[in-house]
């Protein structure tokens, strides 16, 4: 049985709030509320820790923090992203504190009740670079994707979770694998089947060379793992 074959699809999340965005900064998308919404069915407890990994704009870490978080760190390597997070939070009022880093900086502060990764996960032939470090992740899409399940054990308190998302083009199966390994229990939760966007359209030919996706395929699945720690 594949990892998709396991959750069914949920719908995206209703609201999608207005987001301080400047130039070069990811644009919340279908991961993105994908995950949100998987979030907000969680049962997220209240008084929460909550680690945002990639944050972006921040819409995750505003969404854990408006359902009831007691404190949320947003973690990112780009300055502008965690401007936009700053101003983000304080026009909300919402108790989200900005880092600047990756899994190292952000496990200083942990381990957190509540984990949550949109990381870049498109594979790509060349290295990242500029905005594009913002979804271009290696050949197979997993530079980033197997650091978190590597430490997921480390950032995830006992009792608590870590909610990824990425496409099934970058291995859900590698990824529950990757996690029991780390001596989480991990499932999807949510998928979603979306349209290919400009930057899948743009790279077709290299997916399907690498056996990455069938020939003239256009649309993509993407999959919540949700992955407890006892």
């Amino acid at each position: 049985m594949t990892a998709i074959s396991q959750a069914a699809t949920i719908p995206l999340a209703p609201a999608r709030p207005w987001l301080l965005r400047p130039p070069g900064v990811y644009r919340p998308q279908h991961d993105t509320w994908l995950l949100a919404s998987a979030l907000s069915a969680s049962g997220m407890p209240r008084e929460a820790r909550v680690l945002d990994l990639c944050t972006g704009t921040g819409a995750l870490a505003l969404t854990a923090a408006a359902h009831g978080a007691r404190s949320v760190t947003a973690v990112d390597i780009s300055r502008r992203a965690l401007a936009a997070v700053w101003v983000n939070a304080r026009l909300r009022g919402l108790p989200v504190r900005p880092l600047r880093g990756g899994l190292a900086e952000a496990a200083h502060g942990g381990p957190f009740d509540v984990v949550l990764a949109n990381p870049p996960y498109v594979p790509s032939p060349i290295p990242a670079t500029g905005a594009a470090r913002a979804w271009d992740a290696g050949p197979d899409g997993r530079i980033v994707l197997d650091q978190v399940c590597a430490q997921a054990a480390t950032l995830v308190a006992p009792g608590g979770y870590l909610m990824m998302v990425h496409s099934a083009v970058s291995g859900p199966d590698t990824s529950l694998t990757q996690l029991r390994a780390a001596g989480l229990t991990p499932s999807v939760v949510a998928t979603r089947s979306i349209p290919f966007g400009p930057v899948m359209r743009a790279r077709a030919a290299f997916l399907e060379a690498a056996g990455l996706i069938e020939a003239e395929q256009c649309h993509e699945d993407l999959v919540v793992i949700r992955a407890d720690r006892p």
